[in-house]
């Protein structure tokens, strides 16, 4: 199982998480849902629902991934899969992104 942090704005929001039949579950933190000030990070994924589940790669994270020739580059550049869209987003989304949200890699601790 792979996981990352959602950030909103640099503060945590979620936790994505792909599982290893190949599906995705994308939760909001408590301290999230707590303040109703946060906004649901996508109109497709509402904090009206604390929990969503997917078959695949969620369309508001997959429309993340940079378009044309800069998916090959990075993918060269961090040693990825070209169709491993988990990865390539949490190799790319981690700074500069096009909108308020981020994606950081959580690492397992052993």
């Amino acid at each position: 199982m792979r996981q990352a942090t959602i950030f909103y704005k640099g503060k945590e929001a979620g936790i994505l998480k792909q599982h290893d039949n190949g599906s995705f579950t994308f939760r909001y933190l408590e301290t999230w849902l707590a303040d109703q000030e946060n906004p649901s990070i996508s109109l497709t994924l509402p904090r009206s629902q604390p929990e969503w589940h997917a078959d695949y790669l969620f369309p508001f994270y997959y429309n993340m991934l940079q378009e044309g020739p800069n998916p090959h580059t990075d993918c060269q550049a961090n040693m990825l899969v070209s169709h491993v869209y988990f990865r390539i987003l949490m190799a790319t989304a981690r700074y500069d992104t096009v909108g308020a949200i981020t994606v950081k890699k959580n690492i397992k601790l052993r």
